[in-house]
């Protein structure tokens, strides 16, 4: 691609990777673009020996380029909850060009407790608010956050470091338990807290579902989770 400079004159080739082409899927660049044609494209960053990669895919549909470049970090948009999936949510975000689904919700920014699938935290349809973590212009996509409007329960729950609570065994994984101890308040407990022979899993001493007893030995606020030991050995109700 021949770039040109505020006064037209030419400047210096870039390229543009084959995946930052077009949203649209295509066999052959020759499918969008034909030699001798202006385009708008984003510039992405330089590589082999300063070469100049550009975007043309960002800047593809102008009105949802505009949309996207309006979102600031931490800004609180409100939306419509269109898809729900394994792996996230899309969300419709109001004001969004017609015909087009911009928002997107990763699971771990949907709630700070445990969920097994994101329809625990919302459904089709549901309307939201949610904090924008990042507005891509090259992926179309704004990547959202439910989770950074609520307060984090470990912060009310730090206090309870050295204390004895029964909590629910929720899950099991082979190096151990992880215990419900309080609304969205999930802790570890490794498998060499549990007995004191080797034991080759977990569920052949402890079952989901069944109450434990421990020890909150640590809360880490800056990794946000819970370490547990046993107390007089795990004892179980």
């Amino acid at each position: 691609m021949q770039l040109v400079d505020a006064e037209g004159e030419k400047a210096e080739i870039a390229r543009i990777p084959r995946q930052e082409a077009s949203m649209r899927r295509m066999d052959h660049p020759s499918e969008l673009f034909e030699i001798g044609q202006e385009i708008n494209a984003e510039e992405i960053g330089r590589w082999r020996e300063g070469q100049l990669h550009l975007s043309a895919r960002a800047c593809e549909i102008p009105a949802l380029r505009s949309f996207l470049l309006a979102f600031e970090r931490g800004q609180v948009v409100a939306g419509t909850v269109s898809e729900v999936h394994n792996f996230g949510v899309f969300v419709h975000v109001d004001g969004e060009p017609d015909g087009l689904c911009t928002g997107f919700i990763r699971v771990p920014d949907l709630t700070w407790g445990w969920i097994s699938h994101p329809s625990e935290a919302v459904e089709i349809g549901q309307r939201i608010t949610a904090e924008v973590i990042i507005a891509e212009t090259r992926t179309g996509q704004v990547t959202l956050s439910l989770k950074a409007l609520q307060d984090d329960p470990l912060i009310r729950f730090a206090d309870q470091v050295g204390r004895i609570l029964t909590g629910t065994i929720t899950k099991i994984v082979p190096f151990g338990v992880f215990v419900q101890l309080a609304p969205d308040v999930v802790g570890f407990l490794h498998l060499s807290e549990l007995a004191d022979e080797p034991v080759e899993t977990p569920a052949n001493l402890v079952d989901e579902g069944e109450l434990i007893t421990v020890e909150v030995t640590e809360v880490d606020l800056q990794r946000h989770r819970v370490r547990l030991s046993a107390a007089g050995g795990a004892s179980r109700t």
